[in-house]
């Protein structure tokens, strides 16, 4: 799948747009971190004689000490973005995590060094080596530890940024799979729909009306709901009786559908469309059924879930199947309500349950 607009793959401009999504936004912590810097670093270090100068010289100087604070904060945050980008190839976080915080100390030391030094020639400081190394180790002491934080920050928000791609991803791998789930299936049913119609028109020309009605409902159903995400319950219902009849008589009769529902839920439960269907024919699929022994399919609401259930005859030989339909159908459940279908099998029943989602209207 690809942007017209762009050239760019789908998943290439979700993965731009949630990166961008990871810059820390640090308003809040520089506003209030550089200031404490400005006025912390150069009062521990000594570097400041406070008796010789007055309160507006003191003022000013701090300024100076914040502006020396501000300097070393932005550089170090430019820095260990580039160094993020140029480091992660390398996979190994110690290691990335280690060589940042030294580069970005070794930079601050740097930046602190030279801007104090130029303090000592603006004020009335006499020059001193322990205050000006003082004030540097301080400086890159800060710098490691803010180093720190940023990267926790950083990780929590690529942790979340990961996250959304990953459910975006899987939405779309869900949507595909099922579209090509349902493109693979229509035509192999209609042509069977269809010679099951021939055949009725000549052997029960009766029947042939209803059948053509009932054909029609299904892949009007197909037409109308090939966008939603979510249908009723009872429609879902009037669409499985209708594709259950015109599969009944492609089989004769070789297997039963019947429903056991509370009418005062049906109107407030939505599902996903198609899914009673996949189930149905999974079944279908899956499993041998006569005249003497049909296959019962049998759908009953409870106060979690949608039942569908069916007696086990397993087919004797190996069905060539990949698993897609149910995979889908649970990864669709899980994206929509946040819940897995549950599968359950015994020695005479496999049985699916489907997630209740109710509907705010």
């Amino acid at each position: 799948m690809t942007s017209f607009a762009s050239g760019k793959p789908k998943w290439l401009e979700l993965n731009n747009k949630v990166f961008s999504a990871t810059i820390v936004r640090d308003r809040y912590l520089r506003l209030l971190s550089i200031p404490i810097l400005g006025v912390a670093i150069p009062y521990l270090s000594g570097i400041i004689t406070y008796q010789f100068y007055s309160d507006s010289q003191l003022f000013t100087a701090h300024i100076y000490f914040i502006f020396i604070a501000w300097c070393i904060w932005n550089s170090s945050v430019w820095l260990h973005l580039r160094l993020r980008t140029l480091l992660k190839p390398y996979k190994n976080f110690f290691t990335g995590i280690t060589s940042a915080c030294v580069i970005n100390a070794l930079a601050g030391e740097s930046i602190s060094y030279v801007l104090t030094l130029a303090w000592y020639k603006i004020s009335k400081e006499p020059f001193q080596w322990n205050p000006l190394l003082l004030s540097t180790f301080l400086c890159g002491f800060a710098v490691i530890v803010f180093t720190l934080i940023y990267e926790i920050l950083y990780l929590d928000k690529e942790q979340h940024a990961d996250t959304k791609i990953l459910k975006k991803l899987n939405w779309e791998r869900s949507k595909a799979e099922m579209a090509v789930l349902k493109n693979g299936l229509e035509p192999q049913f209609i042509f069977d729909s269809l010679n099951t119609l021939s055949w009725i028109i000549l052997n029960d020309p009766g029947t042939a009306q209803t059948f053509n009605n009932k054909l029609a409902s299904v892949y009007k159903y197909f037409l109308i709901n090939k966008e939603r995400e979510l249908i009723t319950l009872q429609a879902e219902l009037d669409f499985i009786e209708n594709y259950c009849f015109v599969l009944q008589a492609r089989h004769d009769n070789k297997f039963h559908l019947t429903t056991e529902l509370s009418n005062n839920h049906e109107g407030t439960i939505i599902m996903l469309p198609y899914a009673l269907q996949i189930l149905v024919e999974n079944a279908i699929k899956h499993n041998e059924f006569t005249d003497a022994d049909p296959l019962n399919i049998h759908i009953v609401l409870n106060g979690e879930y949608l039942l569908v259930k069916n007696n086990k005859r397993p087919k004797p030989y190996i069905i060539n199947s990949t698993g897609t339909g149910l995979r889908n159908l649970n990864a669709r459940y899980k994206l929509v309500c946040n819940k897995n279908i549950l599968i359950e099998a015994t020695g005479n029943e496999f049985i699916v349950k489907l997630p209740l989602i109710k509907s705010n209207l």
